[in-house]
C-alpha cells in the first residue's frame, strides 16, 4: 500500500485533466475574440469603402443616373464588402443599414439607437432609412451586425445586447459621416 502511496506515475496526466477544461476555455475566448474582432474590422472597411464610393458620386440616388442605387442594391453591394466573414442572407437578418443626409454635422444622431432607456436595449431599427444625398450634402452611414456569440461561458462578459431569448448576440457597429464632393 504505501508503494501505491509513493508512486508518482501519471501525476502529469491528472494534472493535465484537471486543468484541460479551463484552459481550453481560455483559448476558445482568445479565438472567438480574435474572429470578433476582425469581423468588426471587416464591417468598418466595408463602411467605408461604401461611404466613398456615395462621397464621390459612384453611388448616387434618386438622380435620374446609371451610378443610382435602390436600397436593396445598395444593400446587396454591401453584403458583397462582407461576404467573406459575415453572413448577410435575406432568411437571417443580422445587417442594418441606415443611410442618411442631414443639414449640418451638428444634426447627425450620436450613439446606438436603442429600444427603452437600457444601454443594452434591442438595437431600434424604427428611424433607419436609406437617403444618401447629393452633391455637397452631409452623409452619415451606419452599419450594425449582430455577431452570434459561439462560446457560451464567455457570452455575459461580450454581449453587448441582453438576450432576450437563448440567443446573445455582439453587436458590432461602424459609423462614418462625410460631406460628398461636388461632383458633376
Amino acid at each position: 500500500m504505501q508503494r501505491l502511496i509513493r508512486s508518482r506515475d501519471g501525476v502529469a496526466a491528472i494534472e493535465f485533466a484537471i486543468l484541460a477544461i479551463p484552459f481550453f476555455l481560455l483559448v476558445f475566448a482568445i479565438i472567438e475574440t480574435f474572429v470578433a474582432f476582425a469581423g468588426e474590422q471587416l464591417l468598418a472597411n466595408a463602411v467605408d469603402t461604401m461611404s466613398r464610393e456615395i462621397r464621390t458620386g459612384q453611388i448616387t440616388y434618386n438622380m435620374g443616373r446609371s451610378t443610382d442605387m435602390t436600397q436593396a442594391q445598395f444593400q446587396t453591394a454591401f453584403c458583397n464588402e462582407i461576404s467573406i466573414m459575415l453572413n448577410c442572407s435575406d432568411a437571417d437578418q443580422k445587417l442594418y443599414l441606415d443611410v442618411r443626409n442631414f443639414s449640418t454635422f451638428a444634426d447627425m444622431p450620436i450613439g446606438i439607437p436603442r429600444q427603452g432607456a437600457d444601454d443594452f436595449g434591442a438595437l431600434d431599427t424604427t428611424g433607419f432609412a436609406y437617403d444618401p444625398g447629393g452633391p455637397g450634402t452631409y452623409n452619415m452611414v451606419r452599419a450594425y451586425y449582430h455577431w452570434t456569440i459561439i462560446a457560451d461561458l464567455i457570452r455575459p462578459y461580450i454581449s453587448n445586447e441582453r438576450p432576450t431569448s437563448s440567443d446573445s448576440d455582439y453587436l458590432m457597429v461602424a459609423t462614418t459621416a462625410f460631406s460628398n464632393e461636388n461632383y458633376p
